[in-house]
């Protein structure tokens, strides 16, 4: 085990990097800004029809790069040609931002997984398991942590979580991951947790560290930081 949680709670964590207009979400340009300030950098990964690990968002192309395509239909060559979000910048590889970030500033790596365990979870950390930098992984779904847990216990696990207010989940399911019941399956180091719903008991229950998400003013910072340990950002600067 990472013997600190330094890393993590020390740096302010810049949503999908540090991005703008010029420089869009989990791109490397977002990723560089980032690093040029000295942000950590969280980031989501997905797997490609081909098993390639990709750094993106949305299960579909169609907001980033106007192409009605689920993401995991789709191969590596049928990202080269398509840009995110009008910019100079393409979808990357997992591989692509290792080589790039290079240990620079720490990642906290998304694991956008919804369907079956195993082929994400297996891949990324075929990736991350000889990388040099400090990173973690956090997740919605409780069961891609517990195959961290099982095959790379040494990794940092949070838990992602919200109310769920809106989402297409059932009455349940809702229930078990908003009052973190599952984090027996999980058995995270730390919660990351949507800020609209803080304070709350389930996070208080935990004993872990808090990661707030996501955070776009400096008045959402201050209202929140008196409750958690560090927060992820994007839109602004925060400032103590």
């Amino acid at each position: 085990m990472q013997e600190t949680y330094n890393f993590l709670l020390d740096n302010y964590i810049a949503h999908r990097g540090f991005h703008n207009s010029e420089n869009p979400e989990n791109t490397i340009g977002a990723f560089n800004l980032a690093i040029e300030k000295g942000y950590a950098i969280e980031l989501d990964v997905q797997l490609l029809k081909d098993g390639t690990v990709v750094v993106v968002h949305d299960n579909k192309l169609s907001r980033l790069c106007g192409v009605d395509k689920y993401i995991s239909n789709c191969n590596l060559e049928d990202l080269q040609d398509l840009y995110v979000l009008n910019s100079s910048y393409q979808i990357p590889t997992l591989k692509q931002v290792l080589e790039f970030v290079d240990g620079k500033v720490p990642l906290l790596i998304e694991i956008k997984n919804t369907l079956k365990v195993g082929d994400l979870e297996s891949k990324t950390y075929e990736l991350l398991k000889d990388y040099t930098g400090n990173y973690a992984v956090q997740s919605f779904n409780p069961f891609s942590l517990e195959w961290f847990k099982k095959n790379a216990p040494n990794v940092l696990r949070g838990q992602l979580s919200s109310f769920f207010k809106g989402e297409d989940l059932s009455f349940i399911k809702k229930t078990l991951l908003k009052k973190l019941r599952l984090n027996k399956v999980s058995n995270p180091h730390f919660i990351s947790y949507n800020a609209e719903n803080l304070p709350n008991r389930y996070c208080n229950k935990c004993k872990l560290p808090i990661l707030a998400w996501t955070i776009r003013s400096q008045e959402e910072y201050l209202k929140v930081i008196k409750f958690v340990d560090n927060i992820i950002f994007e839109g602004f600067e925060p400032k103590i």
